[in-house]
């Protein structure tokens, strides 16, 4: 038997700044036992949007659950509403929405293909994929006025529009990020280094996945075919040649490789919306309050995002309630642990890209 060492991680450790604490017993370095705290941190953002917000404002109150993933909370919480109320936005600001989330979820995966690069000792990569990340950065900011908070989907269509001196500025853009885009996943497919670091690391098997209700990037890792921008109606994916991607590996590298093949995709996206984008209005008028019960999906960078709304007549909903992917994902990330070196923990935890600002509300 060798010598037993119990280990904190989280939530100071300079991998994971959140509320969030894993403590590990380990054996020669091989951890054998695990239990998680997730340190809420209580905000009171639903409870406000039930109490002293009216519902025309709470896409604007949501958005501030966290800055990564603003724009789908936003999105998510304008799509509950419209089905509440039976409100058909614009076809030019459907167009617009996928826009915008795309990118918007190609600077959430670069942010997470970066931070992992960067517990994996590669500093260098990480200093140039941040760098890549600010062309997205200036086309966010040029189409909705901000870098962080975007205020951008509204209930019943979008804020802004994109005019043609916006597509002409944020064109070359666009174009050189893709080229950049593909240079990264080339480094990814052949740096000896990091796929010895990551490949067969924090394995889950498609039966995890899907006995664990795994949910984004992490389960179409393990093959697991879910996505919700192709199981809902909500925008019209399937007319801007979407196509969803899928490892069969389970480990650290195939979580990666699905955000950086996403980020192409993507790109994909966001060119044909914008060549193929319908004239029209982006916005119509909403009236009367909403009264009934919605529940709707949402593919955020990081998984499926649940909004459920709940009105009885009045200006003020009566429930919100958010389920966000990094709560459906914590289960089945503390079973990879079971028996990895402590050496890997790093690596396994921020290839799950966890975001406790979401979780914890």
């Amino acid at each position: 038997m060798g010598k037993k060492f119990v280990v904190p991680f989280g939530s100071q450790h300079i991998a994971l700044p959140e509320p969030l604490r894993f403590i590990f017993t380990t054996e020669n370095e091989i951890i054998k036992t695990v239990s998680v705290d997730f340190g809420y941190v209580h905000r009171g953002i639903e409870k406000a949007c039930m109490t002293r917000y009216k519902y025309q404002q709470v896409p604007y109150v949501v958005a501030r659950v966290c800055g990564l993933c603003s724009i789908s909370h936003a999105t998510a919480a304008c799509m509950a509403i419209e089905t509440l109320m039976d409100i058909e936005i614009p076809e030019r600001a459907k167009y617009l929405r996928i826009i915008v989330h795309e990118l918007d979820r190609i600077h959430s995966h670069l942010f997470a293909i970066a931070h992992l690069t960067e517990v994996a000792g590669y500093e260098n990569l990480f200093m140039r994929v941040m760098r890549d990340r600010e062309y997205v950065m200036e086309c966010l900011e040029i189409i909705t006025g901000n870098r962080v908070q975007f205020d951008y989907s509204t209930i019943g269509g979008v804020n802004r529009d994109i005019t043609k001196e916006v597509y002409e500025e944020i064109k070359p853009r666009l174009e050189e990020l893709e080229r950049r885009l593909l240079q990264l996943k080339d480094t990814f497919e052949k740096d000896y280094t990091l796929q010895k670091r990551w490949k067969g690391v924090g394995v889950i098997s498609l039966e995890m996945a899907q006995t664990y209700n795994a949910v984004g990037p992490i389960a179409r890792a393990s093959g697991l075919a879910t996505d919700c921008r192709v199981e809902s109606e909500y925008l019209p994916y399937s007319e801007l040649g979407y196509e969803m991607v899928l490892y069969s590996d389970g480990d650290v590298w195939a979580r990666n490789m699905v955000r950086v093949d996403e980020t192409l995709v993507s790109m994909r996206v966001i060119k044909n919306a914008l060549e193929n984008i319908p004239e029209g209005d982006i916005k119509v008028n909403v009236k009367g309050n909403p009264k009934g019960e919605a529940l709707i999906r949402w593919e955020a960078p990081r998984g499926e995002l649940l909004y459920y709304v709940k009105g009885n007549g009045k200006p003020v909903l009566e429930r919100l309630r958010i389920k966000t992917p990094t709560f459906s994902v914590i289960p089945v990330m503390k079973e990879l642990y079971y028996d990895q070196p402590y050496a890997f923990v790093p690596d396994i935890t921020i290839s799950f890209d966890p975001c406790l600002s979401c979780t914890a509300r």
